[in-house]
């Protein structure tokens, strides 16, 4: 049994009047996208595209040092298909100048944490000088496992396919037509060679995406390990994760000081 349900009809136009409602409430000029080769920011360019037009988006590719040349290709392809704004900034310099800096930090997951925000640096500084907003490509499964960098690809102006699942914006891409060699691509952040999203989440994402939708539906471990058949301690797990990642969906707690205090009774 699956029990992520199929995209509503009107999925893309409600994520097509988000983007030009938060755009007209900003007064900016347009929308901008870090291009990589992968589904969900081939999907979010070709969305910001179809919401407010050509004219309107912009998209960067930020490859470092072992990114393919046959990838570049590709993305500046699709990016012409689209027919928007893009530029390649190499961030191989700034990414070795932190490597510089503590020569002795090896660990793949903290350099590659350093990547991330090198990337989202880069496309503020671009956003600022042209009066845009940052679209940020996470997806909902990766939002509830915390699968993503705090401040580096979490940290953006707006995420129009975050409350789609992994396997929901292959639905979606899939009927939008994009290509097939985005579309089938392993997910990966990139972040170092080899990497993928289902080896380091533990799971394929067409598990995974079960039980977290059972967990939207507050039903228990017990309950979706027995809908799904998986194992309840994978289920168990999941859970886990979503629970010990919490902070990195909040803002940053402020001690409860005033009359009204941010991120607490303060209502924006």
């Amino acid at each position: 049994m699956n029990l992520v349900p199929k995209l509503s009809p009107h999925t893309e136009t409600t994520i097509h009047q988000f983007l030009r409602a938060h755009l007209a409430q900003a007064g900016a000029e347009g929308l901008l996208v870090g291009l990589s080769g992968g589904i969900d920011s081939a999907l979010c360019a070709r969305l910001a595209r179809d919401a407010v037009g050509p004219q309107r988006t912009q998209s960067l590719l930020l490859p470092d040092a072992p990114f393919p040349a046959a990838l570049r290709e590709e993305v500046t392809e699709y990016a012409h298909h689209l027919g928007i704004s893009f530029r390649i900034v190499d961030i191989e310099g700034p990414e070795s100048g932190f490597r510089a800096l503590f020569p002795e930090v090896t660990d793949r997951v903290s350099l590659g944490n350093v990547k991330a925000r090198v990337r989202m640096t880069v496309l503020y500084l671009w956003a600022r000088e042209r009066h845009l907003l940052v679209v940020g490509t996470g997806n909902k499964s990766e939002l509830l496992m915390g699968y993503f960098t705090k401040w580096g690809d979490g940290g953006v102006d707006l995420l129009p396919i975050g409350d789609l699942y992994k396997t929901q914006v292959r639905e979606l891409a899939a009927q939008l037509e994009l290509p097939r060699s985005m579309q089938q691509r392993p997910p990966t952040a990139g972040l170092w060679e080899g990497q993928t999203d289902e080896e380091e989440l533990g799971l394929p994402y067409s598990e995974l995406d079960q039980i977290l939708f059972g967990l939207e539906q507050l039903r228990t471990p017990e309950e979706i390990a027995e809908a799904t058949h998986l194992p309840l301690e994978r289920v168990r797990a999941v859970e886990a994760t979503v629970e010990r990642t919490r902070h990195k969906r909040r803002p940053p707690p402020i001690p409860k000081l005033g009359l009204r205090t941010v991120g607490i009774d303060w209502r924006e």
